[in-house]
């Protein structure tokens, strides 16, 4: 079949190569990889061929060039995920990396450690009300929570990560703070 095969992309393909190149040429705007292009083309083309002959194959050759144009084209704007990620942790100076998106990287990263910190049914109730924005109601229904306990757990919450934010600890002001607890469980902070 290799011969047949070879006699075939000779007649079929190659008789075509003179309007393959002026094709690439015009569509393809980086000129000095037209020759590798071309040649990735006919490798493709070879293959698909020695599986099943195509039954138009001019049709079939400059359909596999603009398939394999795109698919260059596509891959040359797909940007790696890790060049987009966190610059700290490269240690590299970006040089239009203002003072404020320093201290506004720094502000976020406190604030998701106030966040990580809460307990779990307070950090629950944060995020579906201040990040989902659900509303109050879906909120308790998605916890199984009164409303009521909602509300207690979005105050001690926000109470908690401001007071860790700005470097506080979870004691009130006078720094003597005990906890009780209510009809639903939870836990809230009473002065001595």
């Amino acid at each position: 079949m290799s011969a047949a095969l070879d006699s075939w992309f000779t007649r079929e393909i190659l008789v075509h190569e003179q309007a393959l190149e002026r094709y690439l040429r015009r569509c393809w705007s980086h000129r000095e990889d037209v020759h590798d292009l071309r040649q990735d083309i006919y490798v493709r083309v070879y293959e698909a061929a020695g599986k099943a002959l195509p039954t138009a194959p001019k049709s079939f050759l400059f359909t596999i060039a603009r398939n394999l144009m795109t698919d260059r084209l596509r891959r040359a704007k797909v940007v790696p995920i890790f060049t987009v990620g966190d610059f700290d942790g490269l240690n590299v100076l970006v040089e239009d990396d203002s003072l404020e998106r320093v201290s506004g990287r720094q502000a976020l990263a406190r604030l998701a450690a106030a966040f990580d910190r809460l307990p779990d049914r307070c950090r629950e109730a944060v995020w579906l009300r201040r990040v989902e924005d659900l509303p109050q109601k879906a909120v308790a229904q998605r916890m199984g929570v009164s409303e009521k306990t909602v509300e207690k757990h979005l105050a001690k919450g926000m109470r908690l990560m401001a007071n860790w934010y700005y470097g506080g600890q979870s004691a009130d002001s006078t720094g003597s703070a005990r906890e009780a607890s209510d009809d639903d469980g939870f836990t809230r902070q009473q002065a001595d």
